[in-house]
């Protein structure tokens, strides 16, 4: 896969300016693929000149004019065909896994505040899809949603992220209090994370 297919399926939901897709990036795309403005403004660029957008210009009285995009049938037979191939395994790097992998090694401060940074962050980050999915519902319940058909990609997608956050979130709570030595917490979020968890680095030697 190339940014154009996360750019094409973005357009796939409407047109947009630059500008537009940018944060439409931001706030859909980004969590399963970052691109910078720049790249996005030069993927477009592309894409018109390969035939699968086209652009318009859009006068505007108060600020300079803008240049929308949309698909064109050749973009949308892109995305078709896209969805044909299968999908690669993702690649995961996860720098704080590999500092939990020595935690026999470590220092016990950092890899606790390191916990505690992955939990807040994913709560943040679960507060926001949380607000993105009450947004996308507009006052449906789920049920009702997914009967009328619309957004059903995006809801999806979202709740994907939803999963994964909170399961960034029970894990962390886990680390934090299996290093902690309360176990009972521990497996109530986790249900025994890493097995045999009695030494834990000594407890993180302790804390």
């Amino acid at each position: 896969m190339s940014l154009r297919h996360a750019v094409l399926a973005a357009l796939s939901h409407g047109e947009a300016s630059g500008y537009e897709l940018a944060k439409r990036f931001d706030v859909a795309v980004a969590d399963y693929w970052t691109a910078t403005p720049q790249q996005l403004y030069r993927d477009l660029e592309r894409l018109e000149s390969d035939g699968l957008v086209d652009a318009r210009v859009v006068e505007q009285s108060r600020r300079p004019n803008k240049r929308v995009f949309t698909l064109t049938e050749a973009g949308r037979a892109e995305l078709r065909a896209f969805s044909r191939r299968p999908a690669k395994p993702p690649a995961l790097r996860d720098e704080f896994m590999v500092k939990m992998q020595a935690l026999d090694e470590a220092d016990p401060a950092a890899i606790i505040a390191g916990a505690e940074a992955r939990l807040a962050r994913s709560t943040q980050k679960l507060a926001r899809y949380d607000q993105l999915r009450e947004r996308l519902l507009g006052g449906l319940d789920e049920r009702e949603f997914l009967e009328a058909g619309k957004q059903v990609g995006p809801y999806l997608t979202l709740m994907a992220g939803r999963m994964y956050e909170q399961t960034n979130i029970n894990w962390a709570t886990a680390v934090l209090a299996t290093l902690a030595g309360d176990n009972n917490d521990a497996d109530g979020h986790a249900g025994d994370p890493a097995g045999d968890t009695t030494d834990a680095g000594a407890r993180c030697r302790e804390a």
